[in-house]
């Protein structure tokens, strides 16, 4: 490997590590049932935080709230990977690389 090739991984190294701290610190939030349900993750998909709305609660229909709650997460999920794959992508040009990029 020749210096500017060591040079250029350095910076993509780098650029990585920028984009990754960027990404923990992103919040998304995803919701259902017209916000009775609201899951906050990170750029790098964890589950930050869940609210249940007590109107989301029916303790006759267990059922409902579970899919909320899958629902919710769901999307704050898909909204995350998408964010995290715009970010990436940037760096790596569109290519797609394992466990990195989707």
């Amino acid at each position: 490997m020749n210096l500017s090739m060591m040079k250029q991984a350095m910076e993509l190294k780098s650029k990585m590590q920028k984009v990754q701290k960027e990404l923990e610190k992103a919040r998304i939030e995803g919701q259902a049932g017209d916000g009775l349900v609201k899951v906050t993750v990170n750029g790098q998909q964890k589950v930050l935080s869940v609210k249940i709305s007590p109107e989301a609660m029916d303790p006759a229909q267990p059922g409902k709230l579970e899919k909320l709650v899958f629902k919710a997460v769901t999307d704050a999920l898909d909204q995350s990977k998408k964010i995290a794959n715009e970010r990436l992508g940037e760096l790596t040009g569109g290519f797609k690389i394992p466990g990195l990029t989707e």
